[in-house]
């Protein structure tokens, strides 16, 4: 097996065009560069991501990001191992972007390409940041998925449960939008709750009468829609307290929901007696305090240790893909140029596929 295994990974599945390079060497992994443009501003006016103008913007970005890459890591193409990119699932369009310039540079350099499931970057960052050894709990909670997910091995996922519907990341940027507050919404409605409060509006826990790890969001963003028309209905408008209160009630319901699903998940888990018994999160919801206090206090409790990347990993990078290439690597896992861009794409095959799909990027 090859001592030191450097990779350019791609990033494109949804509003975040990257690039990045990752070393793998005495067995430690380290970024070189990370690369990462943004679409808020192209999208700002619509009220979420037009799949459409995300893939143009990839198409013009995607050259560029690679390029910086490789400049900041202060290496050339010819010094790469490999190139991985995001095979999906995601924006078609996007994901079709990096996967023809994966492929481009691939054939031109002779390369070998490896295509990477989006989900699995974020399930195995904790093997980049923490070192963490299999099997691990991870619950990757952002803007397009939520899902539970054992991670045996850097090819082998068992979920034990996910939304059914809008992600929690989802229902954050609907909830600033039913509440006019700006965009990205996650950040927004954490910062109005802090003056808020979460007992005012009893909002539902949903799906906490059922058994299972599976999550739903979408009645949730229902119920503040109704109160927040009750109390306009009474005060023909919204002060700004009445905001703080619905935001902070939301955030709450959320909060307990991704707590008690996760206390359930651990159980499952723990049954598999892992030696070093770890639940590591991800995604941008993964940022929020009161979500993190919540699992935090869970792992505590049940005996866990809890970690989570640094914020930049937890949101979409190519960081991830470049890891989740070297780990495919050195399983000499490899594409030929018949590797297709993939909307969907579910880790564990084994289990149902999850319905719905959210404006952030197909379920899987």
């Amino acid at each position: 097996m090859r001592d030191t295994i450097t990779i350019l990974g791609l990033e494109s599945s949804c509003d975040d065009t990257a690039a990045a390079v990752v070393r793998f060497s005495k067995g430690r992994g380290d970024i070189l560069s990370s690369v990462v443009y943004g679409q808020t501003a192209l999208h700002a006016d619509f009220g979420g991501v037009v799949p459409e103008i995300a893939a143009r913007a990839h198409v013009e970005k995607i050259d560029i990001c690679a390029e910086e890459a490789l400049a900041q890591a202060d290496l050339s193409l010819g010094d790469m191992d490999a190139v991985a990119v995001t095979a999906g699932p995601g924006l078609i369009g996007g994901v079709l972007a990096g996967v023809m310039c994966a492929k481009g540079l691939s054939a031109g350099s002779g390369l070998p390409l490896i295509g990477v499931n989006h989900l699995a970057g974020h399930a195995l960052t904790p093997r980049l940041t923490e070192g963490l050894a299999f099997p691990y709990l991870m619950l990757l909670v952002s803007g397009g998925h939520c899902q539970f997910l054992i991670a045996h091995g850097p090819d082998e996922f068992s979920r034990l449960g996910g939304t059914i519907d809008d992600a929690p990341g989802e229902a954050f940027d609907k909830t600033a939008k039913l509440l006019g507050l700006m965009q990205p919404g996650g950040p927004e409605v954490e910062r109005a709750a802090r003056n808020g409060d979460p007992k005012r509006f009893a909002f539902p826990r949903p799906l906490l009468d059922r058994p299972g790890c599976d999550m739903s969001f979408s009645g949730l963003k229902t119920a503040l829609l109704r109160a927040r028309d009750a109390v306009v209905s009474e005060k023909g408008g919204l002060t700004v307290q009445d905001r703080a209160d619905l935001c902070a009630g939301f955030q709450a319901a959320v909060a307990g929901v991704l707590a008690e699903k996760s206390r359930r998940a651990i159980t499952e888990y723990l049954a598999l007696r892992p030696a070093e018994p770890v639940l590591s999160v991800a995604g941008g919801v993964a940022a929020n305090a009161a979500v993190r206090a919540g699992l935090e206090t869970v792992c505590e409790t049940a005996g866990l240790r809890f970690t989570a990347p640094p914020l930049a990993l937890c949101t979409d990078n190519a960081a991830m893909i470049a890891w989740a290439g070297i780990e495919r690597f050195r399983m000499g896992l490899f594409d030929g140029m018949d590797l297709a861009a993939r909307p969907r794409w579910p880790l564990d095959t084994s289990q149902p596929a999850l319905l719905g799909s959210g404006k952030k990027g197909a379920k899987a």
